[in-house]
């Protein structure tokens, strides 16, 4: 189903809560994402979208394509499904648990900095210590090449 079919058939039904009367079928929301209509039937299959039914087609929602962002955003800082499921779940049917989402994804992201700043001082100390290393075996390559020429 196209999406000027999809959006005129919303238009034709019977009203919709708001944002919602806007439809979008899968293969414009998987060029819109960069993903493929597989990944996107899996997301469906994983309860973490729903679209409708429309004449044997998906019809997705502005809400779906919502979480449908929220999923890919989760998914580029190394989230887990659950997680992202989670965290969409706290948000509520009618958005009556944002606050709550909003306090956990703070949470998170603070967690989230502090095992990079970890991370960050490790790598430092092993760059520091790779340095020393490397500052060794030039010193005693060095040595040898002047054994060498005498």
């Amino acid at each position: 189903m196209n999406a000027t079919a999809t959006r005129k058939t919303a238009a034709q039904g019977m009203a919709s809560p708001p944002g919602e009367d806007e439809l979008y079928g899968i293969t414009e929301l998987a060029r819109e994402f960069a993903i493929s209509l597989r990944a996107i039937r899996f997301y469906e299959d994983k309860g973490l979208l729903a679209p409708r039914r429309i004449n044997g087609g998906r019809a997705y929602t502005r809400r779906d394509r919502v979480r449908l962002g929220l999923i890919q955003r989760g998914k580029a800082v190394g989230m887990s499904l659950a997680e992202i499921e989670h965290i969409l779940s706290l948000y509520g049917d009618h958005g009556e648990g944002h606050a709550k989402q909003l306090e956990y994804l703070v949470g998170r992201i603070d967690a989230a900095m502090t095992e990079l700043a970890a991370r960050r001082r490790h790598i430092e100390a092993m760059l520091g210590e790779l340095g020393e290393v490397k500052g060794q075996l030039q010193r005693t390559l060095a040595a040898k090449r002047r054994v060498r020429k005498k």
